[in-house]
């Protein structure tokens, strides 16, 4: 299981009183998130692993699956979104490009 690290948290949005307090909670933030893309992007490479067919690297129902998903989390979180919903639409174009590279990658080694 991927253990999380990073620095501790000091302050809550609402608690933040300088840009630094600010750009502190930002970038470890950042860490965290970096964490987490890189444990999506291993998933990426077992589906690249698993999927039989190249066709099936892209789907689209899929996709709007996912989107939906998390524009539902967002709604939860109180995340806008303006924010989630490119961002992730974004991650997923990303992933999926990666996903077809490293399909191509397992086949032609």
């Amino acid at each position: 299981m991927t253990q999380y690290t990073s620095d501790p948290r000091m302050n809550t949005g609402p608690e933040c009183q300088t840009m630094d307090d600010v750009r502190y909670e930002i970038d470890r933030l950042d860490r965290l998130l970096v964490q987490l893309i890189k444990e999506r992007q291993d998933y990426m490479d077992a589906a690249a692993r698993i999927k039989p067919d190249r066709e099936a690297v892209r789907d689209e129902a899929r996709i709007e699956d996912v989107v939906q998903k998390v524009l539902n989390s967002a709604q939860k979180e109180g995340l806008s979104a303006q924010i989630a919903e490119p961002v992730w639409r974004t991650m997923v174009e990303q992933c999926i490009a990666y996903e077809f590279s490293r399909w191509d990658d397992l086949r032609n080694a």
